[in-house]
């Protein structure tokens, strides 16, 4: 498979973290982690407000989402959903997307880490190693994240990496209009607070829309 389709072989290292695309087996243990929580159900950091569906759906609907992020790929349009492993195990995913990246220069990111490994700094690994990819690897100009104004831990992972605000969205959350925080993060602002590995992008680069 990795003949036809490098980006099975591109893997980013940091002290404690794999980022990879999924394998199977990482599908199945990362559908058990949604399985388990990923948040208090009483808060909805997502839009979409994917989680909200019936228990028996949502590991489902995790394998299908990341397969379908593959099978969707171009290279004027392309998410990366990485999956998150920690000592073996599938903790979660990080995504770096961007659309017309070889004209804009402009990726955003996204993550989700299972309930019982947040807390201990992985959301800041995971989000430096694919910033790090970008910036270093495919040559981005700036990053956009954005988060809840209650979704504290992410900004503060967004705040430790340097991102600046960016303005403010209004979503309809579960019928509520909810607030979110817009960051930009520029190529020459950033240094990466831990040594990141990358391993495998060369021959990956015409599927981010590069030469």
């Amino acid at each position: 498979m990795p003949d036809h389709w490098p980006l099975f072989k591109l893997h980013l290292t940091t002290p404690r973290l794999e980022l990879r695309l999924p394998t199977l087996e990482d599908l199945h243990q990362l559908a058990d982690q949604a399985a388990e929580g990923i948040h208090d159900p009483e808060v909805m950091p997502f839009v979409p407000p994917w989680t909200d569906v019936p228990s028996d759906e949502l590991p489902r609907n995790v394998v299908l989402s990341n397969l379908g992020e593959i099978a969707r790929w171009r290279p004027e349009r392309w998410c990366c959903n990485f999956a998150v492993i920690c000592d073996g195990q599938a903790i979660g995913v990080q995504d770096l997307s961007a659309t017309d990246f070889a004209v804009t220069r402009e990726v955003h990111t996204g993550s989700w880490l299972g309930r019982s490994y947040q807390g201990h700094g992985l959301g800041t690994e995971m989000r430096a190693a694919v910033l790090h990819l970008a910036f270093t690897g495919l040559g981005a100009l700036s990053a956009i994240s954005a988060a809840f104004e209650h979704n504290s831990a992410s900004l503060a992972v967004s705040r430790k990496l340097g991102y600046q605000p960016d303005g403010l969205a209004v979503h309809n959350v579960r019928g509520q209009r909810t607030i979110a925080q817009r960051l930009r993060l520029n190529q020459d602002t950033f240094t990466s607070p831990i040594p990141i590995g990358l391993h495998g992008l060369e021959p990956c680069l015409p599927h981010f829309g590069l030469s």
